[in-house]
């Protein structure tokens, strides 16, 4: 999966409040529900009647996606609330916890479709060939799942949100997975049956590499994984640009769902008050949460060109 974000989309982040992002991901994932729910049902009833297994797994697949939007609305609805005495920085990992969940649900679905597939293709003879209405309803899928896509990923973009652009990148997958089922269909139906069966595997290989990667970027994100380097230093300058501040070093972050919590040491004049030191700090707190996607900013204020104590190695005497 590409990046999700570029480095000047995701640091400048002030024209869009938790309330509104919430907003833009409800609608959005509603028309995904809706687009969804008419593909499954389409999907699975016409590869019955049609005997074609490709359209019966693309079914499937857009089964998995109606399920992992009613994942993202809860996980949307939970997200946006406040920060409570057990939960001081929110709960903005309720996305991340979303997007593990479909990493897991797509690597279920992606395993259950090889599985299906390699039994077909044990017993080649007994592949039958597909009618060629099967055709039409996986190209109608194909449309309208790569719309769809388009969709998504441009609401998740302008509101710059992770959980929606993996579901975005869910419905692209499932363009993909139509496109492959419409080649397999096509071969069925011109004399090559496993052909169709071929197309489900590959499906289910797409899904299962899909979900695995999804999967363990969120689990990365759980256990506290860091910003790409261009967007710390977009952090650092704002940090510099700050009137007062002669130095920055020890800059750390951690994601927190789509938000990012960041600690950073600061140096300022040592012959200053501890009100002008503190001032200072308020300020750089405050344009680094106005610039960038930071929910907050833990300051250590350290004098310029002086000794650092959190860094002096520290001897224990033999006694």
């Amino acid at each position: 999966m590409t990046e999700l974000f570029t480095p000047s989309e995701d640091s400048e982040s002030t024209e869009h409040t938790t309330a509104e992002r919430a907003a833009a991901a409800s609608r959005s994932t509603w028309v995904s529900v809706v687009v969804n729910l008419a593909l499954t049902s389409t999907q699975i009833v016409a590869g019955v009647l049609t005997k074609s297994q490709g359209l019966i797994a693309d079914g499937v697949h857009s089964l998995s996606d109606l399920i992992a939007d009613f994942v993202v609305l809860f996980a949307n609805h939970h997200s946006q609330k406040d920060a409570d005495e057990d939960h001081p920085y929110g709960h903005h990992r309720y996305e991340t916890a979303a997007s593990l969940v479909l990493g897991l649900l797509l690597l279920a679905v992606g395993l259950g479709m090889l599985w299906s597939a390699a039994v077909k293709l044990e017993q080649p003879e007994a592949i039958p060939q597909v009618h060629m209405a099967a055709l039409w309803v996986a190209l109608g899928a194909l449309t309208a799942k790569e719309l769809l896509f388009r969709y998504m990923l441009a609401v998740a973009k302008r509101v710059k949100s992770s959980m929606l652009v993996a579901n975005a990148w869910h419905a692209r997958s499932d363009a993909a997975s139509s496109l492959v089922v419409s080649l397999g269909i096509i071969g069925n139906l011109a004399g090559y049956p496993i052909l169709d069966p071929i197309a489900a595997a590959i499906v289910g290989f797409m899904v299962t590499k899909m979900g695995w990667e999804f999967g363990w970027d969120a689990l990365h994100d759980l256990m506290d994984r860091a910003v790409d380097d261009e967007e710390v230093a977009a952090i650092r300058q704002t940090l510099a640009e700050t009137p007062g501040i002669m130095g920055v070093h020890d800059i750390r972050t951690r994601k927190m769902g789509d938000m990012v919590v960041v600690d950073a040491h600061i140096e300022v004049d040592a012959t200053l008050t501890v009100e002008a030191g503190h001032d200072i700090a308020v300020e750089a707190r405050r344009r680094v949460m106005q610039r960038h996607r930071v929910l907050n900013l833990m300051t250590h204020v350290d004098p310029w060109r002086r000794p650092d104590g959190d860094h002096e190695k520290v001897s224990v005497a033999a006694g």
